[in-house]
């Protein structure tokens, strides 16, 4: 039995790999062309061709039309303005309450209060940690307006189930798919479900250009409404519609997307499906040869759901073992792999929601006119949210480029490495 290099042993991964970069030669390329062309942005915020950007800007959304299927594409400068131009096109605003995931980012119901909305938190599912269609019922009133659900760490959640509530109560659904691109979910590919979703071109994601996103939707209203709010619809509204004097709400700002990170785009939108592959590939592996282990629960993917792993999750039962979390991250990392702990603390628990305060001398949109303290962010509403940032998840980027089966079989080495050296580190954890 090999000692733990938390206890004094020889790790057994030393090397230090760089983190996943899909850049090739037909990105530098297309940076190239861009920069010799002097065009860095096509984007004019005035009515005609050039309020919807230059020409690498309209050849990725016209791109994204095609892989995805859907009517229209309008690009944003990232993912996060990006919903909040999807919850504006959706006309949410004060008064309104749209039910999220207390498990995702922060700009996510971030969206919901820049457009004066209130954001309503459901619980998650332990499964696939994505939003829980049986919390969503429970949480809708009569100021809900739509669902904005999350497609978590590659997977998704029961959109079938979520499309009947949308549909009986008559509310709307946007897909927040910055993490999930190519994944599928009831057959359908994630991004096409909804009435409107967004993905996400941030350095770390499976489509990268640095910063940047997009937003697609098959319905011409919302897709007009977020080109307006992308480019500073205020300023030209009247232009737009000429004679007809047909006045349009809208607030705008500067949300475009470069064309420089458009070109790279493009080229990044070609090789999803194969970096999905390499994924789904390595994660299929990892989750077989870690079927022994009782207190590791590997991801769970729905029958016609196809998982992408954006990262891995697993979760991490301490009554089966007899160790923390922590001390098993702690081990696992001193052997050379590094996983995190809980993910993300619920958003209900950040100090903006506990203090109901987001602007100075005002609780506006908490406590107003239109919502008189029905915004109920207390410790214990999504208590399965709650255990696994607690206790119970980790993630890790071991099925990423460059790891191969070579890394795999050896986290799962110092997995059993662990399991063998329980008692040892019981011993460990009482002496700290």
């Amino acid at each position: 039995m090999q000692k733990l290099a938390l206890l004094g042993g020889t790790p057994l991964f030393k090397k230090t790999l760089k983190p996943c970069n899909s850049f090739g030669k037909e990105e530098v390329k297309a940076v190239t062309n861009v920069l010799k062309g002097q065009v860095l942005s096509g984007f004019l915020a005035r009515a005609g061709n050039s309020f919807l950007g230059g020409k690498y800007v309209k050849k990725l959304e016209k791109d994204f039309c095609e892989y995805f299927n859907v009517k229209y594409a309008v690009s944003f400068n990232s993912a996060s303005t990006a919903l909040q131009a999807a919850v504006g096109a959706l006309g949410v605003g004060p008064g309104d309450q749209v039910i999220t995931s207390p498990f995702t980012m922060s700009a996510t119901p971030s969206a919901v209060l820049w457009n004066n909305a209130l954001p309503v938190f459901a619980d998650i599912s332990e499964d696939n940690f994505c939003i829980d269609p049986k919390d969503i019922e429970k949480k809708i009133n009569k100021k809900t307006k739509a669902i904005l659900a999350i497609n978590l760490f590659g997977n998704s959640p029961d959109y079938r189930q979520i499309l009947k509530i949308a549909k009986k109560q008559n509310l709307k659904v946007i897909e927040d798919n910055s993490q999930s691109p190519g994944a599928v979910s009831g057959g359908k590919l994630t991004g096409t479900i909804g009435d409107i979703s967004v993905f996400s071109f941030n350095f770390h994601k499976a489509i990268q250009a640095g910063e940047g996103g997009i937003l697609l939707t098959n319905n011409k209203k919302y897709a007009f409404r977020a080109q307006l709010i992308r480019n500073h619809g205020e300023a030209i509204i009247d232009d737009l519609y000429g004679e007809n004097k047909i006045y349009e709400p809208i607030l705008g700002s500067n949300f475009r997307l470069t064309e420089i990170q458009a070109a790279i785009v493009v080229e990044q939108l070609k090789k999803l499906k194969k970096l999905n592959q390499q994924r789904i590939a390595l994660a299929n592996y990892l989750t077989k040869r870690l079927e022994c282990y009782l207190w590791l629960i590997a991801p769970k993917v729905a029958k016609n759901n196809v998982h992408v792993y954006y990262v891995y999750p697993l979760r991490f039962l301490k009554e089966k073992i007899g160790i923390s979390r922590k001390t098993f991250a702690q081990a696992l990392s001193a052997e050379g792999f590094y996983v995190a702990e809980g993910y993300q603390k619920p958003l209900y628990l950040m100090p903006m929601y506990q203090k109901k305060e987001i602007y100075p001398n005002s609780k506006f949109p908490f406590l107003s006119k239109e919502f008189s303290n029905q915004a109920k962010y207390e410790k214990g509403i999504c208590p399965v949210a709650e255990r696994m940032y607690e206790k119970e998840l980790l993630f890790c980027t071991i099925c990423q480029k460059p790891y191969t089966k070579k890394e795999i079989d050896l986290f799962c080495a110092a997995v059993k490495k662990i399991e063998e050296n329980v008692e040892e580190l019981k011993k460990y954890e009482k002496k700290k």
